[in-house]
């Protein structure tokens, strides 16, 4: 479910009350947690965190004039979605992402290649979320991407 939003302000207030609180919380984690020089934005209709083109000129390869995306959160018709394209990139991190969401998650891990599927609202693992979001720099970002993307190891 795509928003028409054009802020991550905008995007929280059009949701349901009982998606609210749980975007806002892992808004404000995420961005305690991101490295700098990551920018908050709309992105694909999302709350998204990316590379803006001041240190990343050549944006994204699907479209040169969006900014490079990294992490994007979207409440969508039966969940929560994180989508972490470190985790997509970077298989070592993919590695110990499931296996601290097992030691702190009562629920099995519901993902695909980039996209955490959270569906009980009262199970996400904030904390991890927010560990999650500090473990790759903008820098550690752009030379991950484009070595697994640029060089058309990833689809």
């Amino acid at each position: 479910m795509t928003s028409n939003a054009k802020s991550p302000e905008e995007y929280v207030e059009s949701l349901p009350d009982d998606r609210k609180p749980v975007i806002q919380k892992l808004r404000q984690i995420i961005s305690e947690k991101l490295p700098k020089g990551f920018q908050e934005c709309i992105s694909y209709g999302m709350i998204g965190y990316v590379v803006p083109h001041s240190l990343y000129p050549a944006g994204y390869h699907c479209d040169p004039k969006l900014p490079l995306p990294f992490l994007s959160i979207a409440s969508q018709k039966n969940f929560i979605a994180i989508y972490h394209m470190g985790i997509y990139a970077e298989p070592k991190l993919l590695a110990w992402f499931q296996a601290e969401y097992a030691k702190v998650c009562k629920s099995k891990l519901d993902m695909g290649k980039s996209c955490i599927r959270l569906k009980k609202m009262d199970d996400i693992p904030f904390e991890l979320i927010g560990e999650l979001a500090s473990k790759i720099s903008p820098k550690e970002w752009i030379d991950l991407y484009e070595e697994a993307f640029r060089s058309g190891k990833k689809d």
